[in-house]
């Protein structure tokens, strides 16, 4: 395959139109997919792979992500590079870069950097869309594994000397709307493309369905680092699964969230509105240990990764790997949701390694939650949700996200 312009994929499970297909070709020009149909004829000197019943995906999208295998978005640049390449040997097209609180001048040269990456991509590593900023505008009471002494409340000028004036290289900040200053920044963030996600936040559930008036679109890390659900107060989990205009992050490595709950939020949600997250530290991919987050030391044992005071402090997870979940009642057919980590399940094929931009996994090892899909759209683009993250490049979804090229 190497040195080819063109490859033509055969006899593979191809994902399309919503579920998955037997019987069709797939062809590829420099990772993009051109044309599917069945029967394609190979074209001269193009490159044959015989798939023999593998699944075959688009690249996932992980919206939120701190650091992977040793490498953390914090420590600048070439971590991010670093991130960048060993994310796409796991089938990751694109990832949002994700932040923790630091001071303002750490936060300014880490943006910085995320910009640099994102103006010069590798041709063999996962594009960098932008930041997910996940501080500094979050409450006190919910900080979960963010050190609180870098908090501010949000303002338009506060972000400018965060970004050092760059507002466009953040995609996405994750902020509590209860905060005095939070309407206008929410409004002011809209207007200039951003999304903001509600996390961290001690907000109510009328609060969060404010915060949506005034522009927010999503929400962080659903159920966690927030206020709970209960019958008589939904709190941020009743506000992010009724309200239609919030897509729902949520963590599904089994230790975040019982089984039960993400049922719940996808079924609320729908393929469209749920996305699947790893929050992923640097312990993952690597082995248990003592590692750090945003500066602080994290025991990892299993599949908890834990401050020393028991705070669960982001995941391990991988994008591929999954906690299979039964999941009734979203679109027309009954699912499993491969989330975004799993239980010691076989890895993937290592087609991904060699095939940019498409994840192939092997016939057997996971049933995927594909739903609502569109599987071809102009310019030969799979898109397989509706929030864009990135110059009408990218779109993602809540398990397998889209990558168009």
């Amino acid at each position: 395959m190497r040195g080819a312009l063109t490859v033509l994929l055969r006899n593979g499970l191809f994902f399309a139109d919503g579920h998955f297909w037997e019987n069709l070709c797939v062809r590829l020009e420099t990772g993009r997919v051109t044309a599917m149909g069945e029967g394609l004829a190979p074209l001269a000197g193009e490159a044959v792979i015989d798939l023999q019943g593998d699944f075959v995906l688009p690249g996932f999208v992980d919206a939120h992500i701190h650091a992977f295998r040793g490498h953390d978005t914090m420590q600048g640049e070439d971590a991010i590079r670093q991130m960048a390449r060993e994310l796409y040997r796991e089938g990751v097209a694109a990832f949002l870069p994700t932040t923790m609180s630091a001071s303002v001048e750490d936060t300014r040269r880490v943006i910085a950097a995320v910009r640099r990456v994102m103006d010069t991509p590798e041709q063999r590593a996962a594009r960098v869309l932008g930041v997910h900023m996940e501080a500094p505008f979050l409450s006190p009471e919910k900080a979960g594994a963010q050190r609180k002494e870098f908090f501010l409340h949000p303002s338009w000028e506060a972000f400018l000397e965060l970004t050092g004036g760059d507002i466009q290289a953040v995609r996405v900040i994750t902020m509590a709307p209860e905060l005095p200053g939070a309407e206008a920044f929410i409004r002011k963030a809209a207007e200039n493309g951003i999304h903001v996600s509600i996390g961290h936040t001690a907000a109510t559930d009328e609060q969060v369905h404010q915060a949506a008036d005034w522009g927010a679109s999503r929400v962080t890390h659903t159920y966690n680092a927030q206020t709970p659900f209960t019958h008589r107060a939904p709190g941020v989990p009743g506000a992010a699964l009724t309200d239609d205009r919030l897509f729902a992050e949520f963590i599904g490595d089994g230790v975040h969230l019982h089984d039960d709950a993400v049922k719940v939020l996808l079924r609320c949600k729908g393929a469209d509105k749920a996305v699947a997250i790893t929050d992923s530290m640097e312990a993952a991919g690597l082995p248990d240990g003592e590692y750090a987050l945003g500066g602080q030391a994290v025991t990892v044992r299993g599949h908890e990764a834990r401050l020393h005071d028991g705070t669960l402090a982001g995941s391990v997870l991988l994008m591929w790997l999954g906690e299979q979940i039964d999941v009734k009642g979203i679109g027309r057919r009954s699912r499993t949701c491969c989330c975004a980590t799993g239980r010691h399940r076989k890895r993937l094929c290592a087609f991904a390694r060699r095939i940019p931009r498409v994840r192939l996994a092997r016939q057997g090892s996971g049933r995927f939650a594909l739903e609502q899909a569109r599987p071809l759209q102009g310019g030969g683009r799979i898109s397989l949700g509706r929030e864009s993250l990135g110059k009408g490049t990218f779109g993602f979804w809540h398990t397998c996200l889209s990558f168009s090229g």
